[in-house]
This record gives C-alpha cells, sequence and structure tokens, in this order.
C-alpha cells in the first residue's frame, strides 16, 4: 500500500479517536436514500446543538473504537452506507435524530456508544425522548421546591385563618 494512503488513513483513524474520546455519545445511522438537501438540513439542526454528522469507512472506525477500548461493542452496525454522529450532550443528538428520521424513513438509526455503553437503535430513540439538561434540571428544581411551597401555603393559610376567626 502507498505510504502516502496509509498516513491518510492513519491520521482519519486519529481523527475518530479523538472525537469518540470527546464526546458522550457516538451514534450510527445509515443514511441510503437521504438526498443530499437532506443530509445538509440534519447537519444543520445537529450542529445548533453542538454535534456533527461524518461519514467514514466502516473499517476505519472500527479501527479507532479498537484504539479506544470499545472493540468490535459496534461492528455489528458497522456494515453498509453508514454515517456517524458525534454528540457532547447525551441526550440533544439523539433527540434531534430522532425527529429526523420521524420525518425522513430512509434515515435508519442503527446503534451508538453512550456514555461507554452499546446501545440499539430504540435505546438510541428512547434517550432521544428525554427532556434536555435544562428540562431535566427545571424538573429535579421544581421537586426541591415543592415541599417549600406547600410548607408557605398552608402556613399563610393557617395565619389568615386564625386572623379571621380574631374578627
Amino acid at each position: 500500500m502507498n505510504e502516502k494512503v496509509l498516513q491518510q488513513k492513519q491520521t482519519i483513524v486519529q481523527e475518530v479517536v479523538e472525537a469518540v474520546k470527546a464526546v458522550d455519545a457516538v451514534i450510527v445511522t445509515e443514511y441510503r436514500g437521504l438526498t443530499v438537501e437532506q443530509l445538509t438540513d440534519l447537519r444543520r439542526e445537529l450542529k445548533e446543538v453542538d454535534a456533527k454528522l461524518v461519514v467514514y469507512k466502516n473499517s476505519l472506525v472500527s479501527r479507532a473504537l479498537t484504539e479506544t477500548g470499545h472493540g468490535e461493542q459496534l461492528d455489528e452496525y458497522l456494515k453498509g452506507p453508514n454515517a456517524y454522529v458525534f454528540s457532547k450532550d447525551v441526550i440533544a443528538g439523539p433527540n434531534v435524530l430522532r425527529k429526523f428520521a420521524r420525518k425522513n424513513e430512509e434515515l435508519i438509526i442503527k446503534g451508538g456508544l453512550i456514555e461507554g455503553r452499546v446501545v440499539d437503535g430504540e435505546q438510541v430513540k428512547e434517550i432521544g425522548k428525554l427532556p434536555g439538561r435544562n428540562g431535566l434540571l427545571s424538573m429535579f428544581l421544581s421537586v426541591l421546591n415543592a415541599p417549600i411551597q406547600k410548607f408557605a401555603a398552608t402556613v399563610k393559610a393557617v395565619a389568615e385563618h386564625k386572623e379571621a376567626s380574631a374578627s
């Protein structure tokens, strides 16, 4: 093999290794049947949530995953024309993919690696249904706030009751 070609492949493998280490979610999708315009729209939507869609050769991704310690875990998904989504947010990337796949049946979510765990396409879709980070924080804070609000309302009701009975 040509030395220059080998060097290019090693560069791509290192690029994938760094991308896998820098994100919490790597999702494998099959894009067969999507138009260039649809792929561009998907890329734009993913970019808005700090995720990116890239097409690599499956063999190079497999080699990169072996270097990151995930070995053959995703090999079952690395067949056919695949695009890889790298998402820093565990929920945001899968959410965009889930919504996009509902509108465009050609996009198939095969599976992925979420926080170091292998998940299938259905699990990626389920993760995508979760509220985002801000939504989860809001829910958590409302749970913390509820007892205090109830206590304050009870104290106010008791004070109003005493005030009404004193009149």
